[in-house]
């Protein structure tokens, strides 16, 4: 009798203390969780002409991130592979341009026609981030902000070096509008 109410009593400490912990973690989750993710507009663009779309553009800003980190003279490049992905070859100079050339080689798709603005983009083996293009210039494709569906990742891409003060203002607006916080941009130089 004295193990059969041990077990039972037992039983219900760990069901207690299981409950406590599914509780608190499920608070904190909905306190704490809401605050840190900011709310976000990623809408993409609705048409996205890949082949014209494709070529060399240059990283005006971006969010700070470790895979960036330090990198001046940020370009990509994308090119049409016959299996109907994109390669993509982002490359630039650490710490300056005096620096070591940096290069990282991977592969872009479109998982769905029905959102061209929606890409993924992979730069180990199958795992694939988020490149969502949210604004672009439709006549020419001379600029574009990229983003995902996080508030973590951020960038401003140019045909050229440079983008007339205007383009600027009005990227960073449409940004603003969409929840970014623009002022987390880092600049990026171009010799």
């Amino acid at each position: 009798m004295h193990i059969k109410k041990y077990l039972v009593h037992a039983l219900y400490n760990k069901t207690k203390t299981l409950m406590k912990k599914t509780t608190l973690t499920f608070l904190f989750t909905l306190i704490f969780g809401s605050v840190c993710v900011a709310q976000i507009n990623t809408e993409t663009v609705k048409t996205l002409d890949l082949k014209r779309y494709l070529g060399k553009w240059y990283e005006i800003a971006r969010f700070d991130h470790s895979f960036e980190k330090g990198i001046v003279g940020a370009t990509a490049m994308y090119t049409l592979k016959k299996d109907g992905t994109i390669k993509v070859v982002n490359s630039g100079f650490k710490p300056d341009f005096a620096g070591k050339f940096k290069e990282s080689v991977g592969k872009a798709k479109m998982p769905d026609p029905n959102e061209p603005g929606k890409l993924k983009v992979s730069f180990f083996l199958w795992f694939y981030a988020d490149y969502y293009v949210l604004e672009l210039d439709e006549i020419n494709y001379s600029y574009a902000l990229i983003g995902s569906k996080s508030d973590k990742y951020l960038w401003i891409l140019s045909r050229d070096k440079d983008l007339p003060k205007t383009t600027i203002d009005f990227l960073l607006g449409k940004a603003k509008e969409r929840g970014y916080d623009t002022s987390k941009l880092i600049w990026v130089k171009h010799r």
